[in-house]
């Protein structure tokens, strides 16, 4: 498995060429393809996952986008405030601004997170394929890095 910053890249290119093949409308194809970028980024930055899930799927006529990792951090994911001058800490407040909602939750099995973001499309709040669609991307990534997420679910809007 590549490096971590190539997971960001393969996981772009898998989410494009689902949506493209889907039919997705290219503006809503292209902020799923950021929010993306950012939550992937987020779980390789934040978590000592050793791999992550990054899923789209339809539900309700609107496109979902998670990120699945296996280990918590400090804290919850959340947006905040950066400075002129610091070099991240926006991931959140795009995902935030590209979507009609987001949020985190534990995984069924209690051994990590999903953070994930609803996407309305460039029409209006739904999306359709015509039929049921669903692609999961699983790849291990190496990393390390210590730490412990309180518990609970947090959903913004």
């Amino acid at each position: 498995m590549p490096a971590a910053p190539s997971s960001v890249g393969m996981a772009r290119r898998d989410v494009r060429e689902s949506l493209t093949e889907w039919g997705i409308d290219p503006e809503t194809r292209d902020n799923a393809i950021l929010v993306t970028s950012e939550l992937v980024t987020n779980a390789l930055t934040h978590t000592a996952s050793e791999w992550i899930v990054c899923r789209v799927h339809i539900a309700e006529e609107r496109l979902h986008v998670e990120v699945e990792d296996q280990h918590r951090g400090w804290s919850l994911p959340a947006q905040r405030r950066p400075g002129p001058d610091d070099q991240g800490g926006r991931g959140l407040l795009l995902v935030g601004a590209l979507s009609s909602d987001w949020g985190v939750r534990d995984t069924a099995d209690g051994s990590g997170r999903i953070v994930w973001a609803v996407l309305p499309s460039k029409g209006g709040d739904t999306v359709s394929t015509g039929s049921p669609a669903t692609v999961t991307m699983a790849r291990p990534i190496p990393h390390s890095a210590e730490g412990s997420l309180s518990d609970g679910t947090t959903a913004h809007s």
